[in-house]
């Protein structure tokens, strides 16, 4: 496994995303020496740079068509569709490109000849290594002490997560738990803990996950203690979930694990950088934006009548209030009969303008203001109501924590799960927000702007 934004990859995914990637260079590079007649391209070391570049642009079309979630794209008809689609929207970029840069042109027969010979090979390759994700192959096989709920969830994620890269060998249930029918057929009990250690070794098992019920009195200290000295890999059950998953499940985690457990580092150099990242990226982004806005603006006022900004009060760091400005998405006045709530699906306050702005993250391009001023990041937990936060914080466990930085234009909530309009969509949030601020890194955050760049373009998860 490969350690990368503080979460786990199976090596072979990483390898996969590269590989694809370097075989789509080296079929650039192959085809434009045998295609042309000049051996100098051998040594031509421009027509090497036009190649990464039109490689990048085929790697970022098919990762932000989803054709690197094998979640999604299970099926050889769902990939053939993705990749004709992802190939297609590189070649109009490329074109693109090339009418305003003629000297980054590839010679035309040489690209064609590409994209026809990748879509074989991508879509064979793509087919050998999902037969590879459904089999188990190279999977790592792990061993579950314990058959607590979170037990169970760590289970469930793993059989239903295709290249999640592990595989739960046995089960060793907590004493006395009759509660296991749960787990399925396809998981093999182990009843006597002092046999662990065999267990693991017979079956050449590196890792050993405890998520134990009660473990006053019943602690396996001897048998773990075995396995750690022997060189075996024992982690704690919440940690495994966490890098599993990218998010702490907070209404099961322990508060002594989350005293203990690595992370919510944050030095001086670091504060210095996201301030400065977000000073640059705002004042940027203002700048390159502002003739859209005026334009937004404009069709704003014409569709509905009321202010072009929408400001309402939020909660920031520390609990401090201010005034969070977007554009304005519902009818004048949305919340004078109902008071504060939560935006349904379909609601009939928001304009035809509103929907449109709405569905693309257009209307949230105000809050670059709150960035420039530092009452809001760039990344960061979304910011909330008092209204809603004062109610939320008594009903989920460690919700104030939320408030230990700055909210942001986007998150790794907002990425890894859709609008909340229930207090149990809000903890889901929660579990999501707390890992970012346990993990919160420079590189995790452009990660983040990264992915919600795609979320972006294909309008997903707004209401």
């Amino acid at each position: 496994m490969l350690k990368l934004l503080r979460q786990y990859f199976p090596i072979r995914n990483v390898l996969f995303f590269v590989l694809e990637g370097f075989v789509i260079f080296c079929t650039f590079l192959a085809l434009s020496v045998f295609l042309t007649v000049s051996p100098s391209y051998l040594f031509d070391a421009l027509l090497v740079l036009k190649i990464i570049f039109a490689t990048t642009i085929c790697v970022i079309c098919l990762y932000y068509n989803d054709l690197y979630d094998f979640q999604l794209v299970k099926t050889m008809t769902e990939m053939s569709i993705r990749l004709l689609q992802s190939l297609g929207i590189a070649s109009i970029l490329l074109a693109a490109v090339y009418y305003a840069f003629p000297m980054a042109i590839i010679d035309e027969y040489v690209y064609v000849s590409s994209i026809l010979v990748l879509i074989i090979f991508i879509t064979g390759w793509r087919f050998f290594y999902l037969g590879i994700l459904s089999k188990g192959t190279f999977n790592e096989d792990i061993v579950l002490v314990g058959s607590s709920d979170l037990s169970f969830d760590i289970y469930k994620k793993i059989t239903e997560t295709i290249d999640c890269g592990y595989n739960v060998k046995a089960v060793f249930p907590d004493s006395g738990d009759n509660d296991i029918e749960k787990f399925g057929e396809s998981v093999t009990f182990y009843y006597n803990i002092n046999n662990l250690y065999n267990t693991a070794t017979s079956g050449k098992i590196k890792k050993i996950v405890v998520a134990m019920k009660e473990q006053r009195g019943s602690f396996p200290f001897r048998e773990l203690v075995q396995c750690r000295s022997a060189g075996l890999e024992v982690i704690n059950g919440f940690s495994f979930y966490e890098q599993l998953t990218g998010k702490i499940l907070v209404d099961k985690i322990n508060p002594s694990w989350l005293i203990f457990s690595e992370g919510f580092k944050k030095s001086l150099t670091r504060k210095f950088l996201k301030r400065l990242t977000d000073i640059f990226g705002s004042v940027a982004m203002l700048t390159l934006l502002f003739p859209f806005m005026i334009l937004i603006a404009f069709l704003i006022k014409i569709d509905s009548k009321g202010p072009v900004i929408f400001s309402q009060d939020r909660v920031g760091k520390n609990k401090k209030e201010f005034m969070m400005h977007k554009f304005r998405s519902m009818v004048n006045d949305a919340e004078k009969a109902t008071g504060p709530v939560w935006a349904g699906e379909d609601d009939p306050r928001i304009t035809k303008i509103g929907k449109f702005i709405r569905k693309f993250r257009i209307d949230e391009l105000p809050q670059l203001w709150n960035v420039l001023k530092g009452e809001m990041s760039l990344v960061g937990p979304r910011p909330e109501r008092k209204h809603f936060t004062d109610n939320l914080e008594k009903d989920i466990p460690f919700y104030g924590q939320r408030f230990l930085v700055k909210p942001g234009l986007t998150g790794w909530a907002q990425i890894s799960f859709d609008y909340a309009a229930t207090v149990e969509d809000s903890m889901e949030k929660l579990n999501y927000e707390l890992f970012y601020i346990k993990n919160m890194t420079t590189t995790l955050d452009l990660f983040i702007l990264i992915r919600t760049v795609k979320i972006v373009l294909f309008g997903r998860g707004s209401r």
